[in-house]
């Protein structure tokens, strides 16, 4: 069997690195109190843009929580035991779907000329933007990682709630809130492990 560090001195990403974003990044469930500056945000957005999504619409839209009062409104539509770390986290990001991205897409667009035309169904944009909206969040993860903070992303929460409550001007959907800041005390559950490559892959 193929070891970690036989796996590591195949990629030319240097191994700590590989560490930083994947072997010891972990899900936080507690935040220290070291703040998360909007200049990291801005930071971490500028490196998980070029992720690629399908004829790059980029449908991913993202609304960061940082005050007391944007958080309360937060809370009551999160499962119960995501409440505590939540309310402690620096920056808690509601990361979303934006079911009208065609709308972004120039007329003229490079490849795909009248590419809108074929998003005038939203039934059909909901499906495409949740698809690549969640392609997008999986960057978002990574970034975190890349600016030296833990992210603890969450599906346990009250989509339709959410989406009431912070969405009622657009046509956004909520998919994922991530917590987002240096891990605090006792942040971290057991590990629970990975399936390995022989239980994953096939190749024709």
């Amino acid at each position: 069997m193929t070891t970690t560090a036989q796996s590591a001195a195949e990629l030319p990403l240097p191994a700590e690195v590989q560490d930083l974003l994947f072997r010891e990044a972990r899900t936080a469930n507690s935040f220290s109190t070291e703040p998360v500056t909007d200049e990291q945000v801005r930071a971490i957005y500028d490196l998980v843009k070029w992720a690629p999504t399908s004829m790059n619409t980029q449908p991913l839209r993202a609304l960061v929580i940082r005050s007391d009062e944007g958080r309360q409104r937060l809370l009551p539509h999160l499962m119960e035991g995501n409440r505590a770390k939540t309310a402690t986290a620096p920056v808690t990001v509601i990361l979303a779907a934006d079911v009208d991205f065609h709308e972004n897409i120039p007329q003229t667009f490079p490849h795909n000329p009248g590419v809108k035309d074929l998003f005038t169904e939203e039934a059909r944009r909901v499906e495409f933007s949740r698809l690549n909206s969640l392609l997008q969040v999986g960057y978002f993860i990574i970034g975190v990682r890349a600016a030296g903070l833990a992210a603890g992303p969450m599906t346990g929460f009250d989509a339709a709630g959410v989406d009431r409550e912070f969405f009622g001007g657009n046509n956004w959907r909520s998919l994922v809130v991530v917590n987002v800041g240096k891990p605090g005390e006792d942040p971290w559950f057991d590990r629970l492990p990975r399936l390995d490559f022989e239980q994953v892959v096939e190749t024709v």
